[in-house]
């Protein structure tokens, strides 16, 4: 079997080739992976150089990570036409990324035999069995239930690599016991997972709620939007541009979205958007403590949660109350980062969504 991995970022494309044994799937393996941060070209253009660059055969299938897939779609699905439709009806949930998206599923369309199978994984599924009570907003239960109005939560391939990786780390722990997962890159997230259950995550109705990002400005009073559209004259568009492309760190900090570049400058603005992002992040680092009962574990990933030390020193030390100690050596190189003595097992992982998304496209083949 020969599987692709299309993971389409806000920001980035990262294509994965993976294969196995036709006999045997968990022999899945991965012989490439490449990533782009800014597409030379369009969608098919790119396919078709990476294609010939790599020397990639035609594939049996091809999985697409997928942010949302509605109210209707969480479990991998096979994208035939009505699948598709429901993916573009979905974009109103996450317009930086389903409309993405659907363009790479549409340049595979058209570079591939029509009989090569396309597959969904959606960011929303490992949330899709959170507690009522995380996911129901307090809205007027009818508005919201006819809507479908609530808490769908991302990033959930990223937190589940996370999860799979801490519980190997921990066998002691009863499916990884109480743990925290960070993923800090363009886009950032919380989730709190009690053995294996998810039980809370940061990202809501849509991308935009929970911490603050590169360019996502994360919580904000609902109020204040009221009075933005009431007072300054915002429509739907010019809102979404704001919270979506202008906000975060390179809203606060008025010079750049990278949490890197930003701690390579001495701008006051600069550090006070790194300030806001490491405490909104301890913030919800501690709130899950409430709803797991105490943290054994504090996982970081993605770009920044895994390659900026400066960042998981300053959100960790925010939470020295709880008894957790880092050890800065060990930050610096990743791996374990927490001190032998800390109560809590701090770590960095490497995630691996792609793997994920090869492994969900072998159950169709």
């Amino acid at each position: 079997m020969n599987i692709w991995t299309l993971n389409a970022g806000s920001s980035s494309i990262k294509l994965g080739i993976f294969v196995a044994d036709r006999s045997s799937p968990a022999s899945l393996r991965c012989v490439l992976r490449a990533r782009i941060e800014k597409l030379p070209a369009g969608e098919l253009a790119t396919l078709e150089t990476l294609l010939v660059k790599h020397g990639a055969q035609l594939p049996d299938a091809i999985a697409h990570r997928v942010v949302h897939g509605g109210h209707r779609l969480s479990e991998p699905t096979v994208i035939d036409e009505a699948a598709r439709a429901a993916l573009a009806a979905a974009a109103s949930f996450a317009p930086l990324h389903n409309p993405v998206a659907l363009r790479w599923i549409d340049a595979c369309r058209a570079a591939c035999a029509t009989s090569v199978r396309q597959v969904a994984v959606f960011d929303t599924a490992f949330f899709a069995t959170l507690p009522e009570a995380a996911w129901r907003y307090a809205l007027p239960r009818k508005l919201a239930d006819m809507h479908h109005l609530r808490r769908y939560g991302f990033h959930g391939i990223a937190h589940l690599s996370m999860w799979k990786q801490f519980v190997a780390l921990r066998p002691d722990l009863d499916h990884g016991g109480r743990l925290v997962t960070l993923q800090l890159g363009g886009g950032c997230s919380a989730a709190a997972v009690l053995n294996g259950a998810p039980q809370d995550t940061s990202m809501g109705f849509s991308p935009l709620e929970g911490l603050v990002m590169a360019t996502r400005a994360g919580d904000v009073d609902a109020g204040l939007l009221v009075h933005l559209q009431r007072e300054l004259g915002y429509d739907p568009a010019a809102l979404e541009s704001l919270l979506s492309r202008e906000s975060g760190l390179q809203g606060v900090s008025g010079l750049s979205s990278s949490a890197g570049e930003l701690l390579r400058t001495d701008d006051p603005h600069a550090a006070l958007a790194l300030d806001i992002y490491c405490r909104r992040a301890a913030k919800y680092v501690a709130s899950y403590a409430a709803v797991l009962g105490g943290i054994d574990g504090i996982c970081f990933g993605g770009g920044v949660g895994e390659n900026v030390p400066e960042v998981r020193a300053a959100i960790l030390a925010r939470l020295a109350f709880m008894g957790v100690q880092i050890d800065m050596a060990r930050n610096q190189a990743g791996g374990r980062i927490s001190a032998d003595d800390s109560s809590v097992d701090c770590r960095v992982l490497a995630v691996d969504e792609e793997s994920e998304l090869a492994a969900a496209a072998t159950r169709f083949l």
